[in-house]
């Protein structure tokens, strides 16, 4: 008979609140909307430092930053129906999809709403080189109206033909991701404080999950939990869908899938997770179907894994350069490499951001920069070998003077 180990650490972060309501935010209105100006700051004074009369913005997570004001959040990743101008020293307005102007009429960001201009092909179709006159033209009345003689516009995202309207009115377009990556990096006390819930929020939803882990249930079904906690309590969306167990973990990137779980087998899993105020939780976990005891091998990869978690966590410090983390980084057996996660560490905010930090094996000579205090970083490991199961690990942390700050606290296997 095998032996099953529940663990009681685990069952502490499931929703208190019951299996059948969701986890209620206790963060005041006052903190997201200390969150909202912060952040609509930083962007204005990157467009300063880089002499940018205004900034235009597509992607719906930088909008979501700027405005805090989401609408088809998914939908409009891949549909170019909405989008947002800001300047340095005038208003920012929101070009809202036509018939949702009551989405943004509430944020104090937002000076003025218009309607946008689609002109994606499947918005416009044959019409589209009309539409992005129109909108063309537009944009070039704000910037002659509120930019004092300033053509330089930074841009996050644009299709060729939105590139070519806008430079046919002498407008100097400026890669604007610099700027909003650059923006979102360091983070407010009132953001650290949104992201925390969410976390809380993901933590819930993984305890579900790791309730769930139980023999003859689909990857599916058990990832479905995540999802659940998460909509329920006013979280958006999930950004990958990285459940895997068994042999099915080697090589990682797999998606969920109706492959039914073993006893025994490791299931290991990567939240990604968008959760409430639209902040991320990019957490991994791993442990076995059933919660049975780890065999010699799952625990000697678990515990080279957790190794790399905990070295790479007490290197970092406020001020260091990435070459230098790299250094000073732990190293990953020969045996596992070939398996190896590429990515030592990564930026998260509103989604996995910049900076990112390869793994010693792929850094490289390119990569300048350095850890400020208030950044949140995902530090990964992912541990196999030939024939074996892949361990799965990260942890999101703030960057403090007195080192890196865990903000989550879900735990870890007890090998």
């Amino acid at each position: 008979m095998v032996e099953i180990f529940k663990d009681a650490r685990k069952q502490e972060y499931l929703n208190q609140e019951g299996a059948d309501k969701p986890l209620k935010s206790p963060i005041p209105a006052a903190t997201l909307e200390a969150a909202r100006a912060y952040r609509l700051a930083r962007l204005r004074e990157q467009l300063e430092t880089h002499d940018c009369v205004a900034l235009l913005l597509y992607d719906p997570v930088n909008v979501r930053y700027a405005f805090d004001a989401p609408n088809m959040q998914v939908w409009s990743l891949h549909n170019a129906v909405r989008y947002a101008l800001i300047f340095a020293d005038g208003p920012g307005i929101m070009f809202e999809f036509k018939g949702a102007d009551h989405l943004s009429s509430d944020k104090p960001g937002i000076d003025e709403i218009r309607h946008a201009i689609a002109w994606d092909y499947m918005s416009g179709g044959e019409r589209s080189a009309e539409f992005v006159a129109d909108w063309s033209d537009e944009i070039d009345h704000l910037l002659r109206a509120h930019g004092g003689g300033n053509r330089r516009l930074a841009v996050d995202r644009l299709e060729p033909m939105g590139v070519r309207a806008l430079e046919d009115h002498g407008i100097e377009l400026v890669e604007g991701q610099q700027l909003t990556e650059v923006a979102r990096s360091i983070k407010s006390a009132d953001e650290l404080t949104l992201m925390r819930w969410t976390i809380r929020v993901c933590e819930a939803g993984m305890a579900r999950v790791y309730e769930n882990s139980l023999p003859g249930k689909t990857e599916q079904e058990i990832w479905a939990e995540l999802h659940c906690e998460n909509a329920r309590s006013g979280g958006e969306w999930i950004e990958t869908r990285l459940l895997t167990s068994g042999a099915r973990t080697n090589p990682w990137y797999s998606e969920c899938s109706d492959h039914v779980c073993r006893e025994g087998d490791m299931i290991s899993l990567d939240t990604d997770m968008i959760g409430p105020y639209g902040y991320c939780a990019d957490l991994s976990r791993s442990w076995t179907c059933g919660h049975t005891r780890m065999t010699t091998k799952q625990r000697e990869l678990y515990g080279a894994a957790l190794d790399q978690i905990n070295h790479n966590l007490s290197v970092l410090q406020v001020g260091m350069s990435f070459r230098a983390f790299n250094e000073r980084s732990w190293r990953i057996p020969e045996k596992y490499q070939p398996y190896r996660y590429t990515v030592a560490l990564h930026g998260v905010g509103m989604a996995d951001e910049w900076p990112l930090v390869l793994l010693h094996p792929d850094f490289g000579g390119a990569y300048g920069g350095r850890f400020e205090e208030n950044m949140v970083v995902c530090v990964e490991s992912l541990i196999g070998e030939v024939d074996s199961e892949c361990i799965k690990l990260e942890t999101q942390a703030v960057l403090t003077p007195q080192g890196a700050e865990r903000l989550d606290s879900f735990p870890w296997e007890d090998i």
